[in-house]
């Protein structure tokens, strides 16, 4: 007889066997807690020395974060309901950041304002180590489109919250975002403006021009073969390419310039940005189109709708999960994308990207870094539920 077979396993809570994810979580997150938990440096560009748990924080918070991670480490491990999981890895995830708020206040010097503290590796790694746990229970959860964007809201607020009370004040992201405020929310107001603003001029391109290729099988090979060696192009050498022609445009085409188009900034990043948004929205709606049933097709045609008609009332909506899923992707392409716009003068967060890289100012690299990638996940998790919607919406009608 196998141990398994014993009655003592057979007797065996459910819950008592291991996690196969939450032992790569559990073993991701004990590796984090046993690297640096914060970065403290004498000002910002030096060479910083790494702070350990026990080290970073005062006594009473250490012991806190300590057994606040037992307890993640133990959910993470067992087989437990994933709400469980869910309200375990939040709990964390909670801790974590006020604590590294507390950790930044702890070792900066008192009056001293040119001392930095930064976030260490093993932060990072416990942060990736919970949000992978909360990620896995979301996932088995199942929620409803509606309730998924609530959490967003939620998770964000409680951000805002943070930030608001001041509890990261003392962290060197938070001394950078200080000393470039207004620059900062100007290039967050370019950084939106070329993102989405590419998206948009876009799709008012590329769901026309996919009817057509959808219409016409003789042009539908050539456009997308076009659109797919524009895809292939490196970001940087087509923002470099599109110099030469929009400053000649700008020199000699009356009004031009007037109205913005110049050989550097925002004129060339959003003509790329737009380039490389067609193929996944034109190919997407061809796609889409092409999904729909017959049979609904016939159902049309046989009520007497004329080709348009059957296409506004009919493909359009039955299509426009699909197509919509195209617009999901570019828009999170778009945003991380926009990012290289700053290396031609176009703005938004890579502006502190690269002046961070030029300066060896980490922090000033996470202070692009960090609102760009919330931003696509953000982009991503509301137009993930927007597609779930509308594809549900499609399959009752």
């Amino acid at each position: 007889m196998s141990i398994a077979d014993t009655p003592a396993a057979a007797t065996r809570p459910v819950w008592f066997a291991l996690d196969k994810l939450g032992v790569m979580i559990a073993l991701i997150a004990a590796a984090g807690a046993a690297l640096p938990f914060a970065l403290f440096r004498a000002n910002r560009i030096v060479l910083g020395e790494t702070k350990g748990l026990f080290e970073a924080l005062p006594g009473q918070f250490s012991a806190l974060l300590t057994l606040t991670l037992l307890a993640g480490f133990g959910v993470a491990l067992l087989r437990l309901a994933p709400l469980t999981k869910l309200i375990v890895g939040f709990s964390v995830l909670a801790v974590l950041f006020v604590l590294m708020g507390q950790s930044a206040a702890f070792l900066t010097p008192e009056g001293n304002t040119f001392a930095r503290v930064s976030p260490g590796a093993g932060f990072w790694l416990l942060v990736f180590a919970f949000a992978l746990l909360e990620t896995d229970a979301l996932t088995r959860l199942a929620f409803k489109p509606l309730t998924r964007i609530a959490i967003l809201i939620a998770v964000a607020a409680a951000m805002a919250l943070l930030l608001w009370s001041g509890g990261w004040d003392q962290l060197s992201m938070l001394k950078e975002y200080a000393n470039r405020a207004p620059a900062f929310w100007s290039e967050a107001h370019t950084h939106l403006v070329l993102a989405f603003g590419s998206v948009a001029i876009a799709t008012l391109v590329g769901l026309p021009l996919g009817i057509v290729c959808y219409k016409v099988k003789p042009l539908r090979a050539g456009v997308l073969n076009v659109l797919n060696i524009v895809q292939t192009i490196p970001s940087i050498a087509l923002f470099g390419l599109l110099i030469a022609p929009l400053a000649w445009i700008a020199a000699n085409i009356p009004g031009a310039s007037a109205i913005g188009i110049s050989g550097i900034g925002t004129a060339p990043a959003l003509v790329a940005l737009f380039a490389y948004s067609l193929l996944p929205i034109v190919s997407n709606t061809v796609v889409g189109l092409q999904s729909v049933s017959p049979a609904a097709i016939d159902a049309a045609r046989g009520m007497g709708m004329t080709d348009f008609q059957r296409l506004r009332a009919v493909e359009l909506p039955l299509a426009f999960p699909v197509i919509l899923t195209g617009i999901r992707i570019v828009l999170v392409q778009n945003i991380g994308l926009t990012t290289i716009a700053a290396l031609i003068g176009g703005g938004g967060f890579g502006v502190f990207v690269f002046q961070g890289i030029g300066q060896t100012a980490m922090d000033l690299v996470l202070l692009g870094a960090v609102p760009t990638v919330a931003l696509a996940f953000a982009a991503a998790v509301v137009l993930d539920a927007l597609v779930e919607m509308t594809a549900r919406e499609g399959k009752r009608s």
